[in-house]
C-alpha cells in the first residue's frame, strides 16, 4: 500500500550502505508492522469495496454491506483479517474471487476461530464461546485446583475502596481485570461483577482480589458457556434495561445495565456506572431507559 505521507526509516541491520552510513531510507510502500500500515491498508481496502458496490456501516465503519436483489453480503474487517457471509453461496464465491484477483490473500475456509472466539456452525445455528481462552486464563493465574463457586459474586458483597485493607500486586490485579474484560465478549453473566472490580485498579486491596478470584472460581464450572444464535430466529428487536439506586458506597452513584436481542439472539450488552448522582429510583430507571432506546435506534 502506498503511504499518503512521507516516512523514513533507519537502515536495517545487514543492509547498511557503507558509503552513506548516516542516511535513512524513504519508504515507497507501507511495511508490515509500521504504525501507519493498518490505516494505509484500510484506506486501500475501503476504496476497493466502495468502488464495487459496497456501502460502509454508519455505526461500525469496518463493516461493509452489499445488496443484490434479495441477497445481502456482509464483510467485517479486522486489520488484515476479513470475515464475510451471505444469505446465498454465490455472493460469497464472487467476493472471494474478486478479493483474490485484487489482493494477495488466501481463503481460510469456514470460520472456526477468530480473535479468541470459537465459532461452531451447525444446521440449527451458530454457537460462539471462549472456552479455550477461559481455560488458559484459569491456568495463567494458577486456579485450576480451586473450588468451584455457583455464582460469580455474593449477594452480600459490597466492595469499596477498603483504604485500611492489605495492598496487593497492582500489575497482577490489572492483568486479571483485562483478561476477564476480554472474556466478557461472550460472557454476559460476568460483565457486572468484573466492571465493579475494575473500579479499584488504582489501589487494589486483598478484598478486591478475593472478589476477582471468586469470579474465576465461578468460571471453573462454566467454562463451556457461550452465545447461541438459532437459525430460524425472528427479526424482532427487543431491549431490556435495569438500574439500581445509589449502589456505589464510595460516591453514591447508580449502576445500570442493558441487553438487546434480535429475536432470541443476544447481540449487545452493557454495564455502566452513572456520571452523576440521581435523586430517586424512578429517575435512575428513566435515564437509562432513554439510553437503552438510543442504543436500539
Amino acid at each position: 500500500m502506498v503511504l499518503s505521507k512521507k516516512k523514513y526509516v533507519d537502515q536495517p541491520p545487514g543492509f547498511e550502505n557503507s558509503e552513506k552510513p548516516n542516511h535513512v531510507f524513504k519508504l515507497k510502500k507501507a511495511l508490515y508492522g509500521l504504525k501507519q500500515a493498518p490505516r494505509a491498508w484500510y484506506e486501500r481496502l475501503c476504496k476497493f469495496l466502495l468502488e464495487n458496490g459496497f456501502s460502509r456501516g454508519k455505526v461500525d465503519t469496518t463493516l461493509f454491506i452489499e445488496r443484490k436483489l434479495n441477497d445481502i453480503l456482509l464483510v467485517q474487517i479486522y486489520v488484515d483479517d476479513i470475515i464475510f457471509g451471505s444469505t446465498n453461496d454465490s455472493p460469497c464465491k464472487e467476493f472471494s474471487q474478486d478479493m483474490q484477483n485484487e489482493f494477495e490473500m488466501s481463503m481460510m475456509g469456514e470460520l472456526n476461530f477468530f480473535l479468541g472466539l470459537q465459532i461452531k456452525q451447525t444446521k440449527n445455528g451458530i454457537f460462539i464461546s471462549q472456552s479455550k481462552y477461559c481455560k488458559n486464563l484459569i491456568h495463567r493465574f494458577g486456579m485450576e485446583n480451586a473450588k468451584h463457586k455457583a455464582t460469580h459474586m455474593s449477594t452480600a458483597c459490597y466492595l469499596d475502596k477498603d483504604e485500611t485493607g492489605q495492598s496487593i500486586d497492582i500489575k497482577k490485579y490489572r492483568g486479571m481485570i483485562r483478561s476477564l474484560l476480554y472474556l466478557s465478549a461472550s460472557r454476559l453473566d460476568i460483565m457486572f461483577s468484573v466492571c465493579i472490580c475494575a473500579r479499584f485498579q488504582a489501589n487494589p486491596k486483598k478484598s478486591h482480589l478475593s472478589a476477582i478470584k471468586r469470579i474465576i472460581r465461578y468460571l471453573l464450572g462454566t467454562i463451556n458457556l457461550g452465545l447461541w444464535y438459532p437459525k430460524n430466529s425472528t427479526c424482532n428487536l427487543i431491549g431490556y434495561s435495569d438500574s439500581d439506586f445509589v449502589e456505589c458506597k464510595t460516591d453514591r452513584k447508580s449502576t445500570s445495565g442493558t441487553c438487546h436481542f434480535i429475536g432470541s439472539a443476544l447481540v449487545s450488552w452493557h454495564s455502566k456506572k452513572y456520571n452523576s448522582v440521581v435523586l430517586s429510583t424512578v429517575e435512575a430507571e428513566y435515564i437509562y431507559a432513554g439510553n437503552c432506546c438510543a442504543q436500539i435506534l
